[in-house]
């Protein structure tokens, strides 16, 4: 539904005595009483300017409940459940760890995700489906694995060293499967097979959004049975890459699983914290104070 939302702000921006029309969506992760969607129309004539704010917020609104996840969404559990469960047409079965997106806003280091597969036991053995996880921060982790090279068993602790909210650092026993310095973002990256596990662990986070990004690890993406990457929608190479897919409502700081973060100061009702409304919104244009004076009441 946003397609035809943002269609709709050239012809308010075209509008003589219009300067500029944004629609501003909100950051849902900040409970902050400021927080929330804004529709937000410039210009020198008020009145053209306040008819196009409210055209606007009246298409914004009116979609409000028709937005949907591009693609299907479940617990960790049920996506792991489904890629199991999913023949070899469906593989690789990529699974999006999408409350801890390094690129949406979360930490990249949260353990919670690589903690609950480690504990399933279809993936305790090397002849396991086997598994890709991209990846979890641990400069210890990682230094200890380079010490020890390629092909050695080393235990290692990594993760929730920034969030760890949901879960502890991670202790780990496994076999050092690759290591590569030098990366931009990571610095330094080492795989470690867990069992049929593949975790790629990293000096520093890193977004996995290339195909390169695993092949010059030494993995094979394509012939895994399930790659876990900490992502919201599939980048572009992935997208083509994947057979099956599911959007994983995990916990971290970008949760998509919004509703249950517990806000307490945003402003309510507020969509879709509050579903039952008694009347529709107020969508009336208010002409706010300039750039450099405070603002106060709803506007605050």
């Amino acid at each position: 539904p946003a397609k035809h939302i943002y269609e709709a702000v050239p012809g308010v921006q075209a509008m003589d005595g219009v300067t500029d029309a944004s629609i501003w969506v909100g950051y849902p992760w900040a409970d902050e009483p400021r927080n929330r969607a804004a529709v937000v129309v410039t210009g020198w004539d008020s009145t053209v300017v306040c008819k196009g704010a409210e055209r606007l917020a009246r298409i914004f609104w009116d979609a409000h409940q028709d937005f949907r996840f591009v693609a299907p969404t479940g617990s960790f559990s049920q996506c792991l459940d489904a890629a199991l469960a999913s023949g070899a047409e469906a593989r690789p079965y990529f699974i999006s760890d999408s409350g801890d997106n390094p690129t949406a806003g979360g930490s990249g280091d949260v353990s919670w995700g690589l903690t609950q597969l480690l504990a399933r036991p279809e993936f305790k053995d090397a002849p396991g489906p086997t598994v890709i996880y991209a990846s979890v921060p641990g400069r210890d982790a990682v230094h200890t694995a380079m010490e020890a090279g390629v092909g050695a068993t080393v235990t290692v602790t990594a993760g929730a060293e920034i969030d760890h909210i949901h879960a502890g650092p991670l202790t780990m026993t496994g076999r050092v499967h690759s290591i590569k310095s030098g990366d931009k973002y990571a610095a330094v990256e080492v795989v470690l097979q867990i069992g049929s596990v593949f975790a790629i662990l990293t000096q520093n986070p890193k977004p996995y959004h290339h195909e390169h990004d695993f092949t010059d690890l030494d993995l094979k993406p394509r012939s895994a049975d399930i790659v876990i990457v900490k992502i919201g929608y599939l980048e572009p190479e992935l997208y083509n890459m994947a057979k099956g897919w599911m959007l994983g409502l995990t916990p971290g700081g970008v949760d998509q699983d919004i509703e249950r973060l517990g806000h307490h100061r945003i402003r309510r009702p507020m969509f879709p914290f509050d579903r039952d409304f008694q009347s529709p919104p107020d969508l009336s244009a208010r002409i706010i104070s300039s750039s450099n004076t405070a603002l106060t009441g709803p506007d605050e």
